[in-house]
């Protein structure tokens, strides 16, 4: 059961958790998205808290409605997803873990970089 925190409003929570289960591959491009009502009895939220993260998805270019089928994970998601994680992540965390691993003396051949 998802559990969720008070720093992000529960819309944009679960936006970011669909989005990790497309990254993932648990949802897959060209497919539909779960419905709306599955989404919120999974997850015990109000629907209209879906449909508002469903929407963060769209304006992200995630999905795309497609008029009386549904909602669809567009082709390219992932990758737009993907390429949109890296450069945050380059920007913004690591930095800061750079400097961590500094300050603790780790150097890179330390690191285990595959499990």
């Amino acid at each position: 059961m998802q559990t969720w925190d008070h720093k992000l409003p529960i819309y944009q929570q679960l936006a970011d958790h669909l989005a990790a289960r497309l990254l993932d591959g648990e949802l897959t491009e060209g497919e539909p998205m779960p419905s709306v009502r599955s989404l919120a009895s999974r997850y015990l939220i109000n629907p209209l808290t879906v449909s508002r993260a469903i929407q963060a998805l769209g304006d992200e270019g995630l999905v795309e409605t497609r008029r009386g089928l549904g909602i669809y994970i567009r082709p390219g998601a992932r990758e737009r997803l993907r390429s949109a994680a890296r450069e945050r992540f380059l920007r913004d965390e690591w930095p800061e873990l750079r400097s961590r691993l500094r300050r603790l003396g780790i150097a890179a051949d330390q690191l285990q970089w595959e499990e």
